[in-house]
């Protein structure tokens, strides 16, 4: 019953020098933290007292100063915000931050990122992160009757659904029809809960409880169900309704002299929405036949190949080289990629992509390698972002992380993550069977980025050594142009 006692009024924003003041604050509160997500939470609060104290967030700021949180608190003492709105530097650097608060979780920090959010479509109401942030934020709270709204006009802003948001709104919906479906099947199971659905949910649940436990399932059944129904009929968070439903089902579960067929029935129902809620409607299970192939199969497709990986950069946006890229044996793409064929060619034989974004997973490909460090949550991005019938072949785990499994480069030997593009190049060299080998437009983004439309305001992110990635192009490459490093 943790959640439902625990529900409380949470703090709105809207003004900018107030939603300042707030991240100041929760600066202050997170010194010392030995958690990993809200340490994170903190290098991204540095990063916005960076800008509100410069106007500039470097790619690689200073230390922190011992003082950040006074040092915020005096930028925005007696200050206003700008009769244009916020500027472009501050809600970037905000959004980093409610998206690190909302990673963390906790009540203080949803708390922050929900003044965040009211602070940002506040001053930009068009702002299409700002809507998806309010709608992951909604979500989280449990609040599905604003987060489809959300989600909804996000979608009306972009031309890219590169977050798999259309199934994110579908799943949604489909889970709130099953839970009406599951309560009006409860009621009709256990009727005498009607007479305990108007009293408060936290106290009949607890007297369900207190009965179940002098062992009369008869008065505890319709107590539980009664609070069941309490919770919805409030609109309670989705999180507390369906933690009492779990504890009901096992405890109904656990009977001897349970019904079988019903109990089936109810279970069928709060495992479909359960599964929407997750990764919404699947037209097909078996995820289109694809293959999964492994480190070997992947070898055997490009043995004999002559093949390119193009660059998601600004060079390639501009090189007028689209024939040349499609008469490669293989052409492989990365991540967001955009095609415009006269100058990126039309044909995408491999897509490889990192587990955490969606971008280009709707595009048919012939074989689809998704890279990601942590087992769990790569298999759990395969089952939820994985589009049926988009793919042919699918690389299994062998093919997950390259550099870490296959090449055996720790972060002592290699401290930081691992680009696609590097894990697909080390994966390619280290097979060493195509004849020709190239990368077009390969400048480690110093032409910028050039992705689809929704990928583009997506920062290059720090973690990544391009440094030591060129460094290792380069001692292997055999020729070199402008657009094109031949390592065969």
């Amino acid at each position: 019953m943790t959640t439902v006692q625990n529900r409380r009024a949470r703090v709105r924003g809207g003004e900018l020098d107030d939603c300042l003041r707030a991240c100041a604050v929760h600066s202050g509160k997170l010194v010392g933290s030995v958690d990993r997500r809200r340490i994170e939470l903190a290098e991204q609060l540095r990063k916005l007292l960076v800008v509100v104290t410069t106007g500039d967030a470097p790619a690689a700021a200073p230390a922190a100063p011992s003082g950040a949180a006074a040092r915020l608190k005096r930028v925005v003492k007696g200050a206003s915000a700008p009769a244009a709105g916020i500027p472009n530097e501050v809600l970037d650097a905000l959004l980093a931050v409610a998206g690190k608060a909302l990673e963390c979780g906790y009540d203080d920090e949803l708390d922050l990122a929900l003044v965040i959010s009211d602070t940002v479509l506040a001053q930009r109401r068009n702002s299409r992160a700002g809507w998806r942030l309010r709608a992951r934020l909604m979500e989280a709270l449990g609040d599905e009757t604003e987060a489809v709204p959300a989600y909804e006009r996000y979608l009306g802003l972009t031309d890219s659904d590169g977050f798999g948001v259309s199934a994110k709104i579908a799943g949604l919906r489909v889970a709130g029809e099953k839970d009406q479906e599951l309560l009006a099947l409860l009621r009709r199971q256990c009727p005498r809960a009607e007479r305990f659905a108007a009293g408060p949910a936290t106290d009949v649940w607890a007297e369900g409880l207190a009965t179940h436990a002098v062992g009369d399932w008869s008065e505890a059944e319709p107590r539980m169900v009664g609070a069941l129904l309490a919770l919805a009929a409030e609109q309670a968070p989705v999180a507390d309704r369906q933690e009492l439903l779990g504890q009901y089902l096992e405890l109904r579960a656990a009977r001897g002299d349970a019904d079988l067929t019903a109990l089936t029935e109810v279970l069928a129902l709060y495992a479909e929405q359960r599964r929407n809620r997750m990764r919404g409607p699947v037209a097909d299970p078996t995820i289109g036949g694809v293959q999964w192939i492994s480190l070997g199969e992947f070898r055997n497709q490009v043995a004999g190949k002559s093949v390119c990986l193009i660059a998601n950069s600004g060079r390639v946006g501009s090189s007028a080289m689209g024939t040349e890229i499609d008469a490669y044996d293989l052409v492989v793409r990365f991540n967001s990629y955009r095609i415009d064929e006269k100058h990126t060619g039309g044909r995408t034989d491999i897509h490889a992509t990192i587990h955490k974004h969606g971008f280009n997973w709707d595009q048919r490909v012939t074989t689809r390698l998704v890279f990601g460090g942590i087992s769990g949550d790569w298999k759990y991005s395969l089952r939820n972002r994985l589009v049926p019938g988009a793919q042919r072949f699918l690389g299994d785990e062998s093919l997950r992380w390259p550099v870490r499994t296959i090449g055996r480069l720790g972060s002592d030997a290699w401290s930081g993550i691992p680009t696609t593009g590097f894990n697909m190049l080390f994966l390619l060299d280290f097979l060493d069977v195509s004849p020709t080998l190239d990368l077009i437009g390969f400048d480690f983004y110093e032409s910028g980025a050039y992705r689809v439309p929704e990928a583009m305001k997506m920062p290059i992110t720090s973690v990544h050594e391009y440094t030591s990635e060129k460094e290792w192009v380069m001692q292997r490459a055999q020729r070199v142009t402008d657009m094109r490093i031949s390592l065969r």
